[in-house]
């Protein structure tokens, strides 16, 4: 071993035998700039894995969404349909009340009125099977969300804002409002 030999530049010498030599850097100028490349490529990894978490993450946001989507397309595909035979729910109810007490016991129209009473039982069954349900709406404080105001009626039978009339009855569909009851409010007096 000379003197001017460091044994530390041997075991540097020798664990480099092997390596080729574009992978070896002769200045300082170079590693440098090596350097400022693997900071650049480390900082641009970091981004794009910041853009891959995002990615995930909207991903993950558009399938909850459709499937809330896909559920509420579920639960509410009959609305429609629902609300347009609302109409034939509140003729059989008029059908009914038309008929007065005295022809109701006329052993000639007693079929008849059985039968509007079935048919109005059968449709009351379909809604409730499908989550359509009459809103309650006489004797209760008015509900913007679910009561229409017709009209104001004066009375000293109910407190001022309840519900004394339903003129026309309301349905939900699940939770949401299929059509709100039309309804007259108890109001003071003159």
């Amino acid at each position: 071993m000379n003197e001017n030999e460091n044994p530390r530049d041997e075991a540097v010498e020798k664990e480099l035998e092997g390596v080729p030599e574009e992978f070896l850097v002769e200045d300082e100028g170079e590693t440098s700039a090596l350097e400022g490349e693997l900071a650049a490529l480390k900082e641009q990894l970091a981004a794009t894995q910041q853009e891959v978490l995002y990615a995930k993450a909207e991903t993950q946001n558009v399938r909850r969404r459709l499937e809330k989507d896909m559920t509420d397309a579920r639960n509410y595909a009959a609305t429609g349909f629902a609300r347009d035979i609302l109409s034939v729910a509140d003729n059989l109810s008029r059908a009914l009340m038309a008929v007065p007490d005295e022809l109701r016991e006329d052993s000639k129209l007693q079929g008849l009125v059985a039968g509007i009473e079935a048919t109005q039982r059968e449709l009351d069954k379909v809604f409730t099977q499908h989550g359509v349900s009459r809103i309650a709406a006489k004797g209760l404080p008015l509900d913007p969300n679910q009561h229409q105001a017709m009209m104001e009626i004066p009375t000293d039978e109910a407190e001022p804002g309840t519900v004394v009339q339903e003129m026309q009855a309301g349905y939900m569909i699940k939770d949401r409002l299929l059509r709100p009851a039309m309804v007259g409010v108890a109001k003071k007096p003159d």
